[in-house]
């Protein structure tokens, strides 16, 4: 169970802003309420405090709390899948790659505001809505990472899936396990470890050209 936590001070009532920019604004706000008290604790009330404007304005843009909370969940589960697509997509050594999507999980789970706790500890998942999105994050995820196991060795694509699979909860539960630990193993070198495990098992399946892929 979630304990409660500090929330922040309320800010000062803010000034007229462009939707999108108020729309941001508000998210951040109920990211600091919700991660606090957890979202049956949390109030309507306290985000429109927190965001600086009154409830009025908070219901113009969401109309209630259970809406304001996916929309929250729908960004942070956005944000998690394009690190780890940006990892896939941004070299074509695949050390650099495992590299690159061990660390999108350490940055994730490390990003200030510990929005991660929406995506891997919300005391609403079993709201169907709230499931289902945090279930096609992952997928996206593990799709993400699939599609170059599947290009490169030439397995199959449930045997892609699976491998990929493997590699995001290694990354996932390693980065919560690291997290207060961190003052003893630092992000680099954390990460590093874990794609030296990970490499060590994945490298095994050539690329394709190389030689027979690995079944």
């Amino acid at each position: 169970m979630q304990l409660p936590r500090s929330i922040p001070a309320p800010v000062r009532r803010s000034s007229r802003l462009p939707r999108s920019a108020r729309r941001l604004q508000l998210l951040q706000a109920a990211q600091e309420v919700f991660v606090a008290q957890g979202f049956h604790a949390a109030a309507m009330d306290d985000i429109a405090d927190r965001a600086g404007v009154s409830k009025p304005v908070l219901y113009q843009h969401f109309p209630g709390k259970r809406e304001l909370y996916l929309a929250l969940l729908e960004q942070q589960v956005t944000a998690l899948t394009e690190r780890v697509r940006a990892a896939m997509a941004g070299t074509d050594d695949n050390r650099t790659r495992v590299n690159g999507a061990v660390g999108a999980y350490f940055d994730f789970i490390d990003a200030e505001g510990e929005a991660y706790r929406l995506v891997f500890e919300s005391d609403l998942r079993n709201d169907d809505d709230v499931r289902e999105l945090a279930d096609r994050g992952h997928r996206a995820c593990v799709e993400a990472i699939a599609e170059v196991i599947e290009a490169d060795t030439g397995l199959d694509r449930e045997r892609s899936l699976l491998l990929a699979s493997g590699l995001t909860g290694l990354s996932e539960s390693s980065a919560r396990w690291w997290l207060p630990n961190k003052g003893s193993v630092s992000r680099d070198e954390a990460v590093e470890l874990l794609t030296a495990l990970a490499w060590r098992g994945i490298s095994r399946f050539p690329r394709l050209g190389d030689g027979e892929p690995g079944r």
